[in-house]
């Protein structure tokens, strides 16, 4: 299943939720939830713990337009639209977190 996330984990607990979840599959982090995946960010440790279950990936365009791209942490994967495209074709199932 691929997860994709939106909002901030500071305003949402869906790191939290999906932690608690323990599945396996991939997260897509877009729009203002890349900021998780920045270095020293709050929510970077809680990352860090659900890579060890699921592949992740930030949407390449918002960082940059978050002007956060050079601080990605290690293990998390940036794409473009076209990868978006291309995980979505890969994954049978989509949960969008609102």
């Amino acid at each position: 299943m691929l997860h994709i996330i939106n909002k901030s984990p500071l305003d949402r607990p869906t790191l939290d939720s999906l932690l608690r979840m323990g599945q396996s599959g991939a997260v897509l982090l877009i729009e203002d939830a890349v900021l998780a995946a920045t270095q020293g960010h709050a929510a970077a440790e809680k990352l860090r713990a659900l890579m060890t279950k699921m592949q992740v990936f930030a949407l390449a365009p918002d960082l940059e337009a978050r002007g956060v791209s050079d601080r990605l942490i290690d293990g998390v994967t940036g794409v473009d639209y076209g990868g978006f495209v291309d995980l979505v074709a890969e994954h049978p199932n989509c949960q969008s977190w609102l």
